[in-house]
């Protein structure tokens, strides 16, 4: 069974990867994988470059099930006068470090919130300098692994990516797609469902992405099923998901929520017929530099993603 790989997340976390700038984290991505593909089980075919953008699709033997897994995370553009701009849905908070490269160098820096006398507020850096303009900002990595769980930035959708490469090893029939975007309105996951559904005929697909703790799933309860979200998946499929983590006695718990949307949302929004479901860890402290995932969660779903992908195949 395949087993959570903390010097890997880590080394995830490092690299920067703010939607619409992905091409570190692909090269990073793309670098594991030469070095690790002799030692997996199966052969892979990659697919990436022309055509295919900042994203990537790994092909095993003759798959039937894509996993989809977003590389991209939250961030800030900075832009004229010391202000920022978000990308995506991050947290604000007053004094929050942030890093980053322009023209002259590394740059950390920390947030600042202003507030005017009606009440409006605007998000600043606190610079010696003004920082070239459209340079992406994102959360100074704090990585902090204990017992229990860790504690992060940018676990989603890290932890999703480190979920893909993991199954990876084992995998003989399947699809892992490694897509852009997710964070700031989608906008790969059309043409690599494309690809895949027309170059191989795969019309199913797992989203390895991470969800929030909410009063309904919490922190050790095993890795969360997302039965809706402000998107629908067929009853028929997500049921069979279900079934099969009841059969080989996985911790899981239900979600159902009205709003969020992911990798699978956007798949649905497709002309495609792709049946989908979203499966991740619980984690708290969303979208701030203090995510925080259970170790188990970790595991269960590491866990229920090697059986599914053995099962829909």
């Amino acid at each position: 069974m395949a087993h959570f790989k903390p010097e890997l997340l880590e080394q995830l976390i490092e690299v920067r990867g703010a939607s619409g700038n992905e091409e570190n984290i692909r090269d990073f991505i793309l670098d594991y994988i030469e070095k690790n593909k002799k030692s997996w089980k199966s052969e892979v075919t990659i697919h990436s470059g022309e055509g295919f953008q900042d994203a990537i699709v790994l092909i095993f033997g003759k798959p039937k099930t894509a996993v989809f897994a977003h590389i991209d995370t939250i961030g800030f553009t900075t832009a004229y006068d010391f202000n920022l701009i978000k990308i995506g849905g991050p947290k604000t908070i007053d004094g929050m470090k942030l890093v980053g490269s322009d023209s002259q160098g590394e740059i950390e820096t920390e947030l600042m919130i202003i507030e005017d006398d009606e009440g409006h507020k605007s998000l600043k850096y606190v610079f010696d300098r003004e920082i070239d303009r459209g340079t992406d900002l994102t959360f100074k990595p704090n990585f902090n692994l204990t017992e229990q769980y860790v504690q992060t930035p940018y676990l989603d959708n890290r932890l999703g990516v480190l979920n893909a490469l993991t199954i990876a090893e084992d995998l003989e029939n399947g699809a892992i797609v490694f897509s852009t975007y997710e964070e700031h309105g989608g906008g790969s996951v059309g043409f690599l469902g494309r690809f895949l559904y027309d170059k191989y005929n795969v019309h199913q697909a797992l989203i390895s992405d991470i969800t929030w703790v909410t009063e309904g799933v919490q922190h050790g309860g095993g890795v969360a099923i997302s039965m809706r979200d402000k998107a629908v998946p067929r009853k028929s499929f997500l049921n069979r998901i279900i079934a099969i983590a009841k059969e080989n006695d996985i911790q899981f718990q239900l979600e159902v929520e009205s709003a969020g949307g992911s990798d699978g949302s956007m798949l649905q929004d497709t002309d495609l017929p792709f049946d989908w479901c979203f499966i991740g860890a619980p984690e708290d402290n969303v979208h701030s530099p203090t995510e925080k995932v259970f170790l188990s969660d970790i595991e269960a779903m590491m866990e229920l993603y090697g059986v599914l992908m053995k099962e829909l195949n």
